[in-house]
Formats: structure tokens, C-alpha cells, sequence
């Protein structure tokens, strides 16, 4: 499967360069519509977009008059290149999973959508790794792993004037209603055309997920109204049976081809087999590639492949939808739908109600700062996890840190609360979370083509996505109908679909991955630049690798995961590299 890439600024070797764009390159199978005017001014949407010639002309007087976000309404996921002749703007998708890296040269700033394409040296920064591991990604989100490469956060765009500093355009222009009942059936429509769109567009069969799911699901229904479609299932031992139900119950629902793939402990978590690609970045996935090698087999080679992922982004919401009404003045309305919320849901109302009004009293710098003074305080024990939202929570990553690394992510989490713009909980979390998904799926690029599937992400894609935010997130967060958007978009979806409530999950699988390669995993952190460098304290890691793998303590899971992942990843990256510890 050939690479799909573009860059300005810098050289890259068998580059075609952009009509009308000088010194814009991309590769040869680079789907790209350009336009150039009379005089200056041209524009270049890459990627997946059925943007014709004339609306691209159409939106002409935009690039010249600077309004860029016009450049962003069209179904699909793209990058947009726009020159107006004296400043040049660069775009990705609103979620991120077409990102743009950019860096500083003395000539200028030069772009790409591969960091590996800006021509430096790619030096692992580990205070920001080991900062993402303690406290999420969400807080740094121009920062990538790299020493001295900057990324456009998702619902931005980067302008690029002579002369003058990079600059962060906000292009989200999410355009609110009132309800859900308003916007439900403008995401209908959204999701609708970006899966069926696709499939049409093919003329063949299509591959797609098919977890049982409302998300995977619901995307497939949509799929087989459109045409062909071959479902895939992964099952084993620890899978619940309700998701393999509700996925046969989908397939003879829709009459697709439908494929089953059960594995064994040989396709457990944290494998990490011989000849796995690496990737630019850490992501979960990298521990499910053997998974994801048996059970997409009889898709591979298809002309694409749908997914449900970003769903439980654009249809759901969090607790930071009360934090919001706390913002807002909306005491008593907030404290009677938490509570509910939380008795609904067999946990503590106290406890979860308290989490939300600190949420809310600190703010986001309060919160970061707090954050950092814990940690400066001394060592972390490990606890439970609290429930409610939360601007900046410390995982169990904390307690693995050194006192250097203590130091070292508190000066960063520090640094971030210096960014003090108001935003309201809820939208903060949103954006943060879908730029997060965006980064999974970019991330799992490599792996996608090394097992030969061209992943779609409808959830993700920019119309879909501004629907789905455009309705309230307190809307969005049902107190009894789990994910109440989807079926109010999509009525004629099955009932007896769109009413469950559970979700399924991969902790036992992971557990059991634990187990199996826990001297492998234990020799893995230890090796890692993170212990090397003295931020990340190995034999706390590798208590509580011994604890979770005995199923004793699965609150650690999610962040051992992570921290798992990012090990493997450094030891790809480093092998013979320099990485940076200050």
C-alpha cells in the first residue's frame, strides 16, 4: 500500500508538487484537487473529499479575504492547502487524524503530515512521555513525542506569513442548537452520507468493523443500505458474549457476509510479534497487533475498511457537561442530574458530586497547579480511582515517577497552566477527547497498511464531527438512554439495538496479556529510556505489572497499557538514537 504524504518547506524524494503551489509536494497517489485563480491566490484539498471544481472555486474570495475556515466545510477528511499570495494557510481535519507537524528553520517554517518529513533529527523528548503517561496527553496538544516538532491541535490550522511567527488559526465554527431533537437529524444526515458515500464511491465490496457495538453497528446498518459489505468479529475466550450477540444479531439484520475470527493466547495483548511496525507515535493498538492480524485477515486487500471508532466521541458525552452547569450558575439543576446520573449507576452520589464542584471551583490552571504542587509534594501512593470529571487528574503513572520525574512533569504540567484561556469544561473535554481518538487512528496507520486495510473513520469526519458537537454535550449525556443522539438521528436503526445500555471491553484480554508476558514486559520497562533516564522508578512498575496480572488491581490496567506501549515504541526509536531526559 503506498504512502499518501505532503509537505512545504522541505525536500522530499519522488515529490510532485501541488499545481499553483510553490513549494508544496506530495506524493504521486495523493488524491488531490487544485485550483489556482487568475493572480495569486490557489487552494489544494488532499485526501478524502468529493469537493468539486466549481465549489473550490467558489470559495476563492475566501482564501484571498483570509476567511479560512470556509476552507473546512465540505464532507470528508482532508488537508487544505490556501495561498492568497501573501500568506499561506495549512490545514488537517477537525479531529487530527490528518495532522500537520510543523518546525522552525532560519528560512522559515516548514510542514508536513509526517514528522519524519520536516528534515531533522526525530529525539524523543521523555519529560513530555513521561508527563502523558502520569497525566494524559490532553493538557500539551502542540506538543508531539519529539524534541523541537510542534503539531496544529485538531480544529486548527496553521498560518504561515513572511517574516512573521506560525500562527494558530481556530477553525471549529461549530454552529450550536438547542436541543438534541434539533440536531439530531442534521447528524443523521451527516453520518449517513459520510458511510454511504464511501461505499457508493467504491462499486465493490467493503470491509468493516463489527464489535456489536452501537458504534460499529450502526455504521454497518448504514453501509449495507449502500451496498456490499464483509464484516469482520473478533471473539476468544475473554470476549463477552452479549457483544458477539448483538454482532450476529446485525449481520442477519442487514444480510451481510459476516466473518468470525476466534483467537487464541497467542493473539493476547502486549505480543509485540517480530516485524511489527513501529509508527511515529505511541498508541494502544501497537499492544493488539496480533489481534488485529487474525481477525482482519479476511478483509485485507479490500478498498476500504469502516470503523466505529470516535463514535463514543461524537454521540456521547462526560461528567464535564455538570462541571459546565456549575460554570454556568446552574447549581441545583447540575446536583439533580449528577446524582441521578451516579445512583443510576450504583456509585457514591457524595464523593462523585464533590469531584464535580472542585472540578468546577479550580478551573483548569487551578487544577494543573494543584497537580504539580502534589507531585512536588513527594511520592504518590497509588489509590483508587476517584469517580466525577476532572480537569487534570493524576493516574497511577504518578506513583511509578522517580523524584526527577516528579520534578520534571510538574514543570510541565506548570507550564501548561500558564495557558489560562477560558474555555467551559465540557467543550474542553470533547476536543481534547477527540483529538485523542484522532491520534489512535493516526497512530494505527503503519499497522493498517502493514496488514493491508485502508481504515474510514465516519464518526471523525469534519461535518459529522461539528453535527455531533453542535448539539449540547448535556444533551448528548443521557441519564437512562445510553447514547440518546444516535437514535434520535437514526430511527430506523433496531430498537432492541439503540436500547443497550452496556458496553463491552478488553480488561480480561488485557489481564491475561499481563500474565502471559510479564517477564517479557517487566524486562521491557526496565530496558526503557524512561528507567534509564531516571524518571520512571522500575521496580514500582514492576509491582504493579505483578499485582494486575494476578487480576488483583485493574485500576492500573489503562495506564500500565499506556505506559507499556510507549516503552516498546521508545525501544524502536532509540535503538542507536539520542533521546532527550531535560
Amino acid at each position: 500500500m503506498e504512502r499518501v504524504w505532503m509537505t512545504g518547506g522541505t525536500a522530499a524524494a519522488n515529490a510532485t508538487e501541488a499545481e499553483g503551489l510553490a513549494g508544496v509536494r506530495r506524493a504521486p497517489a495523493a488524491r488531490v484537487r487544485a485550483v489556482a485563480a487568475e493572480g495569486p491566490v490557489a487552494l489544494a484539498v488532499v485526501g478524502d473529499c468529493p469537493v468539486t471544481e466549481h465549489e473550490l472555486r467558489s470559495v476563492l474570495p475566501a482564501v484571498s479575504a483570509g476567511r479560512w475556515a470556509e476552507l473546512t466545510r465540505w464532507p470528508g477528511s482532508y488537508w487544505v492547502v490556501a495561498d492568497s499570495g501573501r500568506q499561506r494557510f495549512v490545514c488537517g481535519d477537525l479531529a487530527g487524524t490528518r495532522a500537520v507537524y510543523y518546525a522552525p528553520y532560519e528560512a522559515g517554517t516548514a510542514w508536513a503530515d509526517e514528522p519524519g518529513l520536516l528534515g531533522r533529527p526525530l529525539v524523543p523528548g521523555l519529560p513530555l512521555l513521561a508527563a502523558r503517561l502520569t497525566a494524559g496527553e490532553h493538557h500539551w496538544p502542540h506538543r508531539t513525542p519529539y524534541e523541537q516538532v510542534r503539531m496544529v491541535p485538531g480544529g486548527f490550522g496553521l498560518l504561515l506569513v513572511p517574516g512573521a511567527p506560525p500562527q494558530l488559526i481556530d477553525v471549529r465554527c461549530v454552529d450550536p442548537v438547542n436541543d438534541l431533537r434539533e440536531g439530531a437529524e442534521r447528524f443523521g444526515r451527516a453520518l449517513t452520507d459520510a458511510v454511504q458515500r464511501r461505499v457508493r464511491a467504491t462499486d465493490g465490496v467493503v470491509g468493516a468493523d463489527l464489535s456489536g457495538g452501537l458504534d460499529s453497528s450502526a455504521a454497518v446498518v448504514l453501509a449495507a443500505g449502500a451496498g456490499a459489505v464483509h464484516a469482520v468479529t473478533y471473539t476468544d475466550g475473554y470476549t463477552s458474549g452479549e457483544d458477539m450477540t448483538f454482532a450476529s444479531r446485525i449481520a442477519e439484520h442487514t444480510g451481510i457476509r459476516h466473518t468470525v475470527a476466534t483467537g487464541t493466547d497467542e493473539q493476547l495483548p502486549f505480543g509485540f510479534p517480530p516485524g511489527q511496525p513501529t509508527g511515529e507515535e505511541p498508541v494502544l493498538e501497537a499492544a493488539m497487533y496480533a489481534m488485529d492480524t487474525a481477525y482482519l485477515r479476511p478483509v485485507r486487500g479490500l478498498p476500504l475498511h469502516l470503523t466505529g471508532h470516535g463514535g463514543d466521541i461524537v454521540l456521547d458525552s462526560s461528567s464535564a457537561c455538570w462541571v459546565r452547569l456549575l460554570q454556568d450558575g446552574r447549581r441545583r439543576e447540575a446536583h439533580r442530574q449528577a446524582v441521578a446520573f451516579a445512583r443510576l449507576r450504583n456509585t457514591a452520589p457524595g464523593p462523585y458530586w464533590k469531584a464535580l464542584k472542585q472540578a468546577a471551583g479550580l478551573g483548569r490552571a487551578g487544577s494543573l497547579e494543584r497537580a504539580a504542587e502534589a507531585l512536588e509534594d513527594g511520592p504518590i501512593a497509588p489509590g483508587p480511582a476517584v469517580a466525577g470529571w476532572s480537569w487534570c487528574r493524576l493516574g497511577a503513572g504518578a506513583s511509578w515517577l522517580t523524584d526527577e520525574g516528579r520534578h520534571q512533569v510538574a514543570a510541565l504540567l506548570r507550564q501548561a497552566a500558564r495557558d489560562r484561556q477560558q474555555e467551559p469544561a465540557d467543550e474542553f473535554d470533547q476536543w481534547a477527547a477527540l483529538r485523542s481518538v484522532a491520534a489512535s487512528a493516526r497512530g494505527w496507520a503503519p499497522y493498517a497498511a502493514a496488514l493491508g486495510v485502508t481504515p474510514v473513520y465516519p464518526y471523525l469526519d469534519n461535518e459529522v464531527v461539528r453535527a455531533a458537537f453542535a448539539v449540547p454535550a448535556l444533551a448528548r449525556r443521557g441519564l437512562v438512554t445510553y447514547k440518546p443522539l444516535l437514535r434520535a438521528a437514526l430511527p430506523e436503526l433496531p430498537d432492541w439495538l439503540t436500547s443497550r445500555r452496556s458496553k463491552g471491553s478488553f480488561t480480561a484480554q488485557r489481564i491475561a496479556g499481563l500474565a502471559r508476558h510479564q517477564n517479557r514486559l517487566e524486562e521491557l520497562v526496565v530496558s526503557s529510556p524512561l528507567a534509564v533516564g531516571g524518571l520512571v522508578d522500575p521496580v514500582a512498575v514492576r509491582a504493579a505489572l505483578a499485582q494486575a496480572a494476578r487480576g488483583r488491581s485493574a485500576t492500573v490496567i489503562a495506564d500500565l497499557h499506556q505506559l507499556i506501549v510507549t516503552c516498546w515504541w521508545l525501544t524502536g526509536q532509540t535503538a542507536g538514537k539520542e533521546v532527550t531526559a531535560c
